[in-house]
């Protein structure tokens, strides 16, 4: 999709101008409504706020802009643009604070209808985001003044009375380089620049575009909970609801790549609704249902409907697939069939939308069967590529930095939002919580930071059993009355020698937790491993980083990648993760072109299941 977009014509209606068709999907989201949008991306006057003046001085009624900045884009990469003109000192301060504006005009509908309003809803933008429209402050679909996060979507609905023949939007955005956010691998006054951390990229992220959208409907959230062994599949839907009463819940089934009209599975639920926004569970039979498995990745079809007493119609789309997902003993098994984890570490870093389709065209390729997307929110139609093609994903919440009570405060509420969109594709199978105790410093030896993530660990096994769930990976997993909170026991291990290699692996896969990574394996409560859980190699290589040593000869890497793969498939361990696709700033080890997606080693390297 285009950054640059023409504003919107006053000679064409509202539902001229852009039209959703029913097999694409152009915006940065995982469902479709078959309505009408408007990008609201392009040129948008910008300006940096050094001292905060901006909220004192009510720029949201007027202000004389002094640059231009692209909507999508980074803060960073605006103030770089802007370099040269901004006199008030160096690019990033510990906090930024910037503002956006750009007008549109009055979207002209063919007719009135009271059952529809607009809605505008930005890609992603943050971390801190306040918005007006023509001077009015928005509060959020959630009830937000200020939304806090930059990973994940968020809407406003309008008052079609404040819309004037010219419009203005506003957008104040406040990053710092606070450790109690969540970061992932981004700089922070804890981690700073460099090796394995990088430069922040943040603000307005991904697009931003106005809609039609019904009053009462069903949000853009599908959560699905297979039971293939009796052909179910448990839906979880989000009402939003103006109009209380009577409605009628109607869900239809199809084939993915059917032309027929006719749905192979229906479904209606009366259902009683209030107003705002309530969750709800339905279970439904799908006869006959083929299993999804990266090996024949079947996907089915899914039309919601919610339907109100007079019969008018709000409608939403999306795709499914049945699949199960288990952890046992040593093994993991997918819709009960023993699989081993061929796995890749993927940091997108900024690679745009089309760069990262090829990097996953490019990781099937290298025969991995799991993509595990690093502690970064990415967007959401990578999910659905990932259920097209056929490639499992771990995903993880960007971390923060530091472990107090407000970063396990923010860290939450981070998890909740990315799981209320990523709650319906059947390639993700993992969830981390945290990754190398960052933002967890303390885990061995502080009892809350500890408490913390078994209740998180808890509520995500009865709320999303969908999931396999890692407490935090690599080392420092917790024991509890002898019991892990993880659902598999996962190491990272560097070492450029094979013998080395050898060596912890036998260790780990013996029991041994101590000696075998940076850290022990375990904290907390004693823990005796005998086999009753998965081993995952969640990192290892990184040849061509100085760090982690290793070959920079591309053949020679990839003969050490072969010795290493056949070593592990000769142990007991339920799979790996090879560190990592791309090159991305200091990390110069990636197999994959961060620009072109093409190879730097064979085809199939990494697929040891041959």
């Amino acid at each position: 999709m285009s950054s640059q977009q023409p504003n919107l014509s006053t000679t064409k209606s509202f539902e001229e101008a852009a039209i959703a068709k029913p097999d694409q999907n152009p915006l940065p989201r995982a469902i479709l409504r078959p309505n009408n949008y408007f990008l609201l991306d392009g040129e948008w006057k910008f300006e940096l706020d050094t001292d905060d003046r901006g909220l004192r001085e009510s720029w949201f009624l007027g202000h004389n802009y002094a640059h231009t900045a692209n909507w999508p884009g980074s803060v960073e990469e605006h103030l770089a643009q802007a370099k040269g003109q901004i006199q008030e000192g160096p690019a990033w301060h510990d906090k930024v604070v910037v503002w956006y504006e750009r007008e549109f005009p009055r979207p002209q509908r063919g007719e009135k209808n009271e059952n529809t309003m607009f809605q505008i809803t930005f890609g992603a933008c943050g971390y801190e985001t306040r918005v007006w429209l023509n001077g009015r402050l928005l509060t959020s679909v959630e009830g937000e003044d200020v939304h806090y996060g930059e990973y994940t979507s968020f809407s406003y609905e309008l008052n079609e009375e404040h819309l004037l023949p010219v419009n203005w939007l506003t957008v104040r955005i406040a990053d710092t380089m606070d450790a109690e956010i969540p970061r992932g691998k981004q700089e922070s006054h804890v981690y700073k620049r460099g090796g394995i951390w990088y430069q922040t990229y943040t603000g307005a992220v991904r697009s931003v575009w106005m809609e039609t959208v019904e009053r009462n409907r069903l949000r853009s959230r599908i959560g699905v909970q297979s039971i293939i062994e009796d052909s179910l599949v448990r839906f979880t839907f989000t009402s939003r609801i103006h109009d209380p009463g009577m409605y009628t819940l109607r869900l239809q089934v199809f084939e993915q790549d059917s032309d027929s009209p006719e749905p192979f599975a229906t479904s209606d639920y009366l259902l009683k609704l209030s107003e705002g926004q309530k969750l709800q569970n339905v279970v439904m039979q799908i006869p006959n249902a083929q299993l999804w498995s990266p090996e024949h990745p079947k996907l089915y079809r899914l039309v919601a409907q919610l339907i109100d007493a007079n019969g008018y119609t709000a409608e939403i789309q999306g795709h499914f697939g049945m699949r199960k997902i288990e952890a046992r003993g040593r093994h993991i098994y997918l819709n009960n069939q023993e699989i081993y984890i061929d796995g890749i570490l993927y940091q997108p870093g900024t690679a745009t939308y089309e760069e990262m389709r090829r990097h996953m065209y490019a990781m099937k390729e290298l025969g991995c069967n799991l993509v595990r997307v690093h502690i970064a929110g990415v967007d959401p139609r990578i999910y659905n590529l990932a259920d097209e093609i056929g490639l499992l994903l771990w995903v993880e919440v960007p971390s923060p930095h530091s472990s107090t009570q407000k970063s396990r405060e923010n860290h939450y509420a981070e998890l909740l939002r990315m799981l209320a969109l990523i709650e319906t594709n059947p390639s993700v199978i993992i969830w981390s919580l945290y990754n190398e105790d960052w933002g967890a410093q303390d885990i061995a030896t502080n009892p809350e930071t500890r408490q913390y993530i078994m209740d998180t660990f808890h509520y995500m096994k009865i709320r999303y059993p969908q999931f396999l769930v890692v407490d935090n990976d690599g080392w420092q997993h917790i024991s509890y009355e002898g019991k892990l909170k993880s659902d598999m026991l996962t190491a990272h291990v560097y070492t450029p020698e094979v013998d080395r290699w050898c060596e912890v692996l036998d260790q780990i896969t013996e029991g041994q937790m101590e000696g075998v990574a940076a850290f022990p394996l375990v904290v907390g409560d004693q823990y005796f491993y005998r086999g009753q859980t998965p081993v995952i190699i969640s990192e290892w290589g990184g040849f061509g980083f100085s760090d982690y040593g290793g070959p920079n000869d591309l053949e020679e890497r990839a003969d050490r990648i072969r010795v290493f793969k056949e070593e592990m498939r000769k142990r007991p361990i339920a799979g790996d993760v090879y560190t990592q696709a791309t090159n991305i700033e200091d990390e110069r080890n990636g197999l994959i072109d961060p620009h072109t997606g093409e190879l730097s080693v064979p085809a199939g390297l990494l697929n040891s299941r041959k």
